[in-house]
């Protein structure tokens, strides 16, 4: 599953406006234009992820803070799309040009929204929201270079002949770390752990983790709930 945050700003609403999605600080992306609409803004952000996401069949868990947004593709859109885009009092429905084109990016994918309440400190929500109002702000100044992000860069190795349990090459060097031995601990006794420490080494160790498919999507969960990538987050449980 894929966890991200998409959000949208304009300042004057309308006025410079720019979107972003984000997973971490290493996969995110961002765009705008010079005059849009809050909506505009929040609709470009949903239907970005699923475009960069499209090639992956994984599902798409979508923390976002319009409530637009949520009721428009959950609720509205089908009764939009039979009466030919337009709302119960028969005027056109707005902005039905990104409302088409993230219709039609749905088609097959796998997806759930989640609202969140924005500026409250969300850790993912104001990750998007700081590159969104970033890309609006370059905007308003007339900036010649707009703040894009590296885009897509999470995609899962592709060798037919990997293992059917996925393997967390989770390499912690010498420098990073001095840990004792690592013994993995049954997590009956204690949900939340990963593992236990060993007492009786004394010298720096490189640790290499392997984890199952389900292991490695709980790490990657609580990471992303910390704001942390889960190399670092598995260091600080080490």
């Amino acid at each position: 599953m894929i966890i991200a945050a998409a959000d949208g700003s304009a300042l004057g609403n309308p006025g410079p406006a720019g979107w972003a999605w984000y997973v971490d600080d290493g996969c995110w992306a961002a765009g705008g234009w010079k005059h849009a609409t809050n909506n505009q803004a929040e609709l470009t952000a949903v239907l970005e992820l699923f475009r960069a996401t499209a090639h992956l069949d994984d599902e798409l868990h979508i923390q976002c803070d319009s409530q637009y947004v949520i009721n428009a593709v959950t609720k509205w859109m089908a009764g939009w799309k039979r009466k030919g885009w337009r709302k119960a009092d028969g005027k056109p429905v707005m902005n039905v040009e990104l409302l088409q084109a993230l219709d039609a990016e749905l088609v097959g994918r796998r997806y759930r929204f989640e609202w969140v309440r924005g500026h409250v400190g969300h850790v993912m929500n104001e990750a998007a929201d700081e590159r969104a109002r970033a890309v609006a702000e370059a905007f308003r100044r007339g900036a010649t270079q707009i703040p894009s992000g590296p885009g897509w860069t999470r995609d899962a190795p592709t060798d037919g002949n990997a293992p059917e349990a996925a393997v967390a090459a989770l390499e912690l060097a010498e420098t990073d770390l001095a840990a004792p031995d690592l013994v993995i601990a049954d997590p009956a006794l204690d949900d939340d752990a990963l593992f236990v420490l060993g007492d009786d080494a004394e010298a720096w160790h490189v640790v290499t983790l392997e984890l199952s498919t389900e292991e490695l999507d709980r790490l990657r969960v609580r990471a992303q709930a910390a704001g942390r990538s889960p190399e670092e987050f598995l260091r600080g449980l080490i």
